[in-house]
């Protein structure tokens, strides 16, 4: 439970403000049809963060606990620093197919998250914790949680966001994880000692 709740909880705070929230507006500005888009949403994030996760897991495999815990604490720590840095919505994302609301959806959300900071989250939840589908499912429900409001309620709700305060929150929950890793690491060593 653990896994899932920290996994939802990450992925849904790091993604307000996310390019895929600036995407999702382009989709539902274009296609009006909230149901499609979220749709495409979820099998793009499942499809995505499954890879993301089944390489976790064989990254996690390869590292001893002690390890793999300052790994995923040093990593969670730059994931604070990055969050600090707005994403923006460039001409390659906005680019969408007229093969329908869905298709444009499943293809731009899976190419965005491609080495976007929720997909290596999800790489570093899925080597922390021992449960893959758990993580999934906690970092699927994040980004529909962040991204299901901004189709539903459109431009008007996502004006209203202190997107900037949202940054900070999120840095802070990176580096509260990242410290809590790095603390589980040597509190190992210590207890072996």
């Amino acid at each position: 439970m653990e896994a899932f709740l920290i996994s939802a909880g990450t992925i849904a705070v790091a993604e307000v403000g996310d390019r895929t929230q600036l995407l999702s507006l382009v989709l539902v500005a274009k296609y009006r049809r909230p149901l499609p888009i979220i749709a495409g949403i979820l099998c793009a994030t499942l499809a995505n963060h499954g890879i993301a996760g089944v390489i976790g897991v064989w990254f996690g495999n390869l590292l001893t606990p002690k390890i793999l815990d300052i790994v995923v604490g040093a990593g969670m720590i730059a994931m604070s620093l990055w969050t600090l840095k707005p994403d923006e919505l460039n001409a390659d994302g906005a680019t969408l197919s007229a093969a329908g609301a869905f298709l444009a959806t499943l293809t731009s959300f899976f190419l965005a998250e491609i080495g976007d900071k929720t997909q290596i989250a999800t790489v570093a939840l899925a080597a922390a914790y021992s449960s893959l589908f758990a993580v999934i499912a906690g970092t699927t429900l994040g980004m529909l949680a962040a991204n299901a409001p901004v189709v539903f309620l459109g431009k008007a709700f996502a004006d209203r966001l202190p997107i900037r305060s949202i940054h900070y929150a999120a840095s802070g929950l990176f580096l509260l994880l990242g410290i809590g890793f790095l603390w589980r690491a040597f509190a190992r060593q210590a207890s072996l000692s």
